[in-house]
């Protein structure tokens, strides 16, 4: 493994488990009221966007890592968009 690879993998790794907190929370709580929705869509494809690109560049680091972060952020989403959808159809019974 040459220095560029062991940067990448430093990399992959310190950004995916910097971000396995907050999606524990998440999922432990249920609670996805203060994250963007648009943010979050975005999130997830520029995830999707990187495992894309590692897979046809086959770069193992890059590969891992987002393929573990778009499951976690691809859950989170999905919690999210139930949640929007359930206020909304909640605001129109109301309404």
């Amino acid at each position: 493994m040459n220095n560029a690879d062991i940067i990448g993998a430093v990399a992959a790794f310190l950004t995916t488990v910097s971000f396995v907190p907050q999606a524990a929370k998440v999922l432990r709580t249920r609670e996805t009221e203060a994250i963007s929705l648009v943010m979050y869509s975005m999130f997830t494809a520029g995830v999707a966007t990187w495992l894309a690109y590692g897979i046809l560049t086959t770069q193992w680091s890059i590969i891992i890592a987002n393929a573990i972060t778009v499951v976690l952020a691809g859950t989170i989403l999905v919690m999210k968009l139930r949640a929007v959808i359930a206020a909304a159809r909640t605001s129109r019974i109301k309404g």
